[in-house]
């Protein structure tokens, strides 16, 4: 099994780098049009290789499709917490009476062995 696992992150990293090989050409990524940089005298941009400005995309739709899944499944984590509160609750309510049980029999070997299981 592990070698499968390494053979298939061996396969992922030649096709980053064949990747980046491909696309090693320098872009100019622009925080906004020029027109718009022009009017107001600022001009935020930067010089990049195309693969990166690609990694960088991809890394940025994976973080946030990460952080939306978390917001959405918000109802089912707090759901989940509840319902284990609650049986932890239970447990010990079940424990307790059985406790009690076994003192109203008596017979403290009784009471070991039910506490036991």
């Amino acid at each position: 099994m592990k070698t499968i696992r390494y053979v298939f992150w061996a396969v992922v990293g030649l096709c980053l780098i064949l990747i980046g090989l491909a696309n090693s050409g320098m872009v100019t990524v622009r925080a906004m049009p020029l027109a718009l940089a022009d009017l107001l005298g600022i001009s935020p941009d930067i010089s990049l290789p195309l693969f990166v400005v690609i990694f960088l995309g991809v890394g940025a739709g994976l973080l946030i499709g990460f952080v939306w899944e978390w917001l959405r499944e918000h109802r089912q984590r707090a759901e989940a917490r509840t319902k284990a509160r609650e049986l932890e609750s239970l447990r010990r309510e079940v424990a307790n009476l059985r406790g009690e049980a076994a003192k109203a029999k008596g017979d403290d070997v009784l009471a070991l062995l039910d506490k036991a299981s």
